[in-house]
């Protein structure tokens, strides 16, 4: 297995930066050619929801501190309605789940709402497991998710 240099334009959306002090990020290549990649967040807004399309694993370390940011972030600037696109979320682990309780937690304590979208099998799997399913608002159409929010 390698390392492939990957710009910050590539892997990292302009409203979050890249975590360390230089301008790359680096993802792990695999050995079936492909990347593993913690996690690529991307920020969009629809009718006064901000949807924050997540792609790669939400694990301990880089993947739970970026999504715990963008979450604390989009708070602090006011945003009262988010939705996570899960759909391209290939794996979740302990950590990951703590943070997606965390980031329901603190969305609620802040007067914000936080919902999930297009859950991926094994990530369905793992909350029904776990039966976080049923703390999270959680839907399969981002039309649906959206107007749940008016």
């Amino acid at each position: 297995m390698g390392w492939a240099q990957v710009s910050r334009e590539q892997a990292w959306p302009a409203e979050f930066s890249a975590p360390g002090t230089g301008g790359e990020c680096y993802n792990r290549n695999t050995d079936e050619g492909g990347f593993s990649v913690a996690l690529t967040i991307a920020s969009r807004e629809v009718d006064g929801v901000t949807v924050l399309d997540l792609s790669g694993r939400i694990t301990l370390g880089e993947g739970s501190v970026q999504l715990r940011d963008a979450i604390r972030d989009l708070i602090s600037k006011g945003q009262k309605n988010i939705l996570l696109n899960l759909g391209e979320v290939s794996y979740i682990d302990s950590s990951g789940l703590g943070e997606l309780v965390s980031a329901y937690t603190t969305s609620k304590n802040q007067g914000a709402s936080l919902k999930l979208l297009k859950l991926t099998k094994r990530v369905h799997d793992v909350l029904q497991l776990t039966k976080l399913y049923t703390v999270f608002d959680i839907f399969d159409d981002e039309a649906s998710a959206i107007g749940s929010y008016k």
